[in-house]
């Protein structure tokens, strides 16, 4: 039997090759093989976090990346993580990081170009 650590890393490596995806916690659970009540239970006991939690902080991590790295359109990086509209995305990045995306950007955007 695989034990849980690895279990969940190999998960969260799944995860984190296919982020650009479209993933819900249903995904997640047919990729692992348990019932998604069992693989959460077990996520959060070793990570602290939830599933669709750490999906949605890796895309907001991986979305500041851009913003500061790149000329897209934030409209267009907040489709690329999957958001449904440019207000979704700057409501959840503004809780994540207390700032809107656009000023993130201009904050930390010239250190890169």
């Amino acid at each position: 039997m695989i034990r849980l650590d690895n279990l969940i890393s190999e998960i969260t490596q799944w995860i984190d090759d296919n982020i650009h995806q479209p993933l819900s916690i249903e995904d997640v659970a047919a990729r692992a093989g348990y019932s998604k009540w069992h693989l959460q239970r077990v996520f959060v006991q070793m990570k602290g976090e939830n599933i669709a939690a750490y999906i949605r902080d890796r895309k907001l991590t991986l979305a500041a990346n851009d913003l500061v790295k790149s000329h897209d359109k934030i409209l267009d990086i907040s489709f690329r993580y999957g958001f449904d509209s440019q207000q979704s995305f700057t409501r959840s990045f503004s809780r994540k990081y207390r700032i809107p995306p656009q000023k993130y950007r201009r904050l930390y955007a010239e250190r890169h170009y």
